[in-house]
Parts: structure tokens; sequence; C-alpha cells
């Protein structure tokens, strides 16, 4: 056999085993690609809408005010499966590690992002009440586990006070508490739906080797309205990143200004319950995403504009936006053709 078929031979099996190698070898990395998008103002794929309004009239609206998701492959990735990804410009090729931490399983990771989703749920509702003119307060947002204030108190009760004395602030609550004894029962007014009542209350210990004593419920300060919102996809999508769409999206069903006017806006950004808009991962893909569904406005956090830049899709007009009360004014300068900022 001759050097050059030797040669030859050699390169085949190596070639051979490469390729092997590409399609079967895992590597710790984890792609990520545009998401669905979800219209707030509409349903879900279930046929339910995702934000629903009791004890207070909706408007009808006509447009789109859309979350964005970035999807993340669930499966170990090749070496073919990256290279892929590091070339495909709506692809992202990232460390594992940096989406699912050491340490902390894959389940214990999608149960943070349902927390971080559902909190972010929270604040949207509270930014949003606080936007419409809405007075603050302190509102119970769940029972804890065991919580012996079940059947007195529930989600979305405002406090109003504790054994007679007023409370508004989660300070001025702690402090009541800390001077209470455990196994005794608390007098707490509440508004529920806009009627002002008094419940007793079962206190058990602080724990944690704090003082005091506890009701078993989990509260946010911050402006509370008259009427129920609920929220839904809790089960279906994580993280933060959804928040200020649904603010704009309760202010559109319930505020007095349409926020769309027909059009297709989409927008992703953290919120808290202030209204302050905060930066999110993955907003090219997002872009893409919004992009591809036919918007034509993209709300985007002004903490992400460096990866905005030179990023935009065609035809996709980027607003920057710092809070909820400037993604409103945006929105309805755009209406009026007047200028509004961009990365």
């Amino acid at each position: 056999m001759s050097r050059r078929i030797r040669t030859l031979l050699i390169g085949g099996v190596l070639l051979i085993v490469l390729a092997v190698l590409a399609v079967t070898l895992h590597v710790p990395y984890v792609v990520l690609t545009p998401g669905p998008t979800l219209n707030t103002l509409g349903k879900d794929d279930h046929g339910n809408s995702i934000i629903v309004i009791k004890g207070h009239a909706e408007n009808s609206t006509s447009g789109h005010l859309n979350l964005m998701t970035v999807d993340v492959t669930t499966s170990d990735v090749t070496v073919l499966q990256a290279l892929s990804g590091w070339l495909k410009h709506d692809e992202v090729v990232v460390p594992r590690d940096s989406v699912y931490p050491p340490g902390q399983s894959t389940q214990q990771t999608n149960q943070q992002n349902t927390q971080d989703f559902v909190q972010s749920q929270d604040s949207a509702q509270a930014a949003a009440f606080c936007e419409l003119g809405y007075p603050s307060g302190l509102q119970v947002v769940a029972l804890t586990d065991g919580s012996t204030a079940k059947g007195a108190l529930q989600a979305g009760d405002q406090l109003l006070s504790f054994n007679g004395t007023p409370v508004s602030t989660a300070d001025g609550l702690t402090s009541l508490l800390a001077a209470d004894a455990p196994g005794s029962t608390a007098s707490v007014g509440i508004s529920r739906g806009g009627t002002k009542q008094t419940v007793s209350v079962p206190l058990v210990a602080a724990g944690g080797g704090a003082k005091g004593a506890r009701m078993g419920i989990s509260i946010q300060q911050g402006c509370i309205a008259p009427f129920q919102v609920d929220l839904g996809l809790a089960n279906e999508i994580g993280g933060p990143s959804a928040g200020m769409m649904f603010a704009l999206g309760i202010l559109d069903k319930v505020g007095s200004q349409d926020l769309t006017r027909g059009k297709f806006i989409a927008g992703t950004g953290t919120i808290d319950a202030a209204g302050k808009v905060g930066p999110i991962g993955g907003i090219q893909l997002k872009m893409i995403a919004a992009s591809r569904a036919g918007a034509s406005v993209f709300l985007a956090p002004s903490g992400n504009c460096s990866a905005v830049l030179g990023e935009t899709p065609k035809g996709l007009d980027v607003v920057k936006v710092d809070t909820l009360h400037g993604a409103v004014q945006d929105l309805l300068d755009l209406q009026q053709g007047r200028p509004v900022p961009h990365c």
C-alpha cells in the first residue's frame, strides 16, 4: 500500500471519528432561541384571558401588547449543535451554568423562575395601580403553607389595622407583630374588594430566632386598587422579564387611554412596585421574535441599550424605556407623531 493511500485512509478514519464525536459528544452549553410571544390583552393557548379584571369594567382593546420569551434547550447539546448555534443569527450558545446554576437542579431552577414570574406579576399590578392614581397601602400577596390566617385573610386583602392600630407599611406591621405574643388572636382590619371589615387571625411564633408572632402571610407595600386583577401564564413562563408588559396590559384594560390604537406593540423588561423598568437577558432573540410576529414597536429597557445597538431587526422601532410612566408616555407620543427616546 502506497504512502498516499495510507494517508487517505487515515484521514478518512479521522474524519469519521470526528463526525461521530460531533453528533454524540455532549458539551456543557445550552442553546437559546426566540420563544413564543403572547398578547397580554388576549388569550393564552388554552383560550383563557391572560389578564382578567374583576370588579371593574374592562375597556374594549384592539391592539397588541405582547410579552416576549426565550426558549432554552432542555436536552444535552452536542458539539455539532453548539457549532451550528454559534453560526446562526437567531440562536445563542451560552454555558449551561449561566442558565442552570451549579449545585441547583433543573427542577429547582424552574421553580425559582416560576416564583420570579409570580413576583413580577405582583409588582406589575402594584405599579399599574400607582400609575392609575390609587393610594399606597399594605396588601396580602399570599398565605404561607400551613398559615393560621387561612379562612380569615386572602390574597388581595388590604391591611388597614392590627389590634386597632393603623398599619400602612411593612415595617409598621413587623413592629406590632414583634410586640405581640404567639398563641393569641389578633383583630385585623382589612379592605376586601372595596368593603372594609375586621377578621380574627390566630398568631404563631415568629420562628428563626425572631421575637414576637407572625400571621403566616406574604405582604407587599404599594398602590392598591378597589378591584381584583388575575394574571395567567404562571405555569407556562418563568422569570421576571414580562413585568412591564403585564403592567401596560392592565393599564390598557382599565385606564382612560388607549395605548395601542390597534398597533402591534411588543416589549420586555422587569418592573418593581414603584414602576422602575429593569434590564433582562436575551433581548436580541426577543426582538427577532417580535419582528417575526409582526410587531412594529418594541419597548426595550434602557439598561439593555448596549445589546440592542446593531442588532435591531429591519422595520422594528425600538423605544428606550426607564419607567412604566415613561413607557405610557412613549406610546402616547408615538400616536401623535412626537419624538420618543431610542437606544
